[in-house]
């Protein structure tokens, strides 16, 4: 059994890697020695191959491509992304002009207020936005399904990228965007 472990700390030894103990107090087990430590809810995995868009509200729903989301009229943002620490530009299509053909109102009053949207990426990462955050008439933010990014395709986010204008990081920002649904708080 001491064999088994000593040649098993022998082989980790050799990759680089450190057994429990000092030194390795903010190392990650898998870190190779050396390498800073990284907590693990900052592990950013590739995300499985965005799909359309799928928007659904209620029993009525939606599909977009980056094909049939291009023949929309489109706007402009800059964003600061603090992640990159620079401003960049999207262009694409406000959410809200995606939400009011499925009967969403551009215009919430009242009970139209406890309306939220779950936005999802293919990694299913999920964030939420309630309706007076994505509608000029109550907020004035921009909330964006964006096809391009400084003027080129969205690509290394996926085809589609929700972003959001006017917060402090882009932490509601969704990458690989594939689906977007409209609830009701009770």
């Amino acid at each position: 059994m001491k064999a088994r472990i000593a040649w098993f700390a022998i082989f980790l030894t050799a990759f680089g890697m450190e057994i429990a103990g000092a030194g390795a107090q903010n190392q990650h087990p898998a870190m190779p020695m050396g390498q800073p430590s990284m907590p693990m809810g900052e592990i950013h995995k590739p995300a499985p191959p965005a799909g359309p868009l799928q928007i659904t509200f209620g029993e009525k729903s939606a599909t977009w491509t980056p094909a049939t989301l291009a023949a929309l009229p489109h706007v402009t943002v800059t964003a600061h992304n603090e992640h990159t620490k620079a401003d960049e530009t999207y262009s694409g299509v406000p959410l809200i002009a995606l939400l009011t053909p499925l009967g969403v109102t551009d215009k919430p009053r009242g009970k139209d207020l406890r309306l939220y949207i779950v936005a999802a990426g293919s990694d299913g990462y999920e964030v939420v936005y309630s309706i007076g955050e994505v509608t000029p008439d109550v907020h004035d933010a921009t909330v964006l399904v964006a096809d391009k990014e400084n003027g080129e395709p969205q690509n290394a986010d996926g085809p589609l990228k929700l972003i959001a204008t006017g917060e402090k990081r882009p932490a509601r920002w969704v990458r690989n965007l594939v689906a977007i649904k409209v609830q009701t708080a009770e």
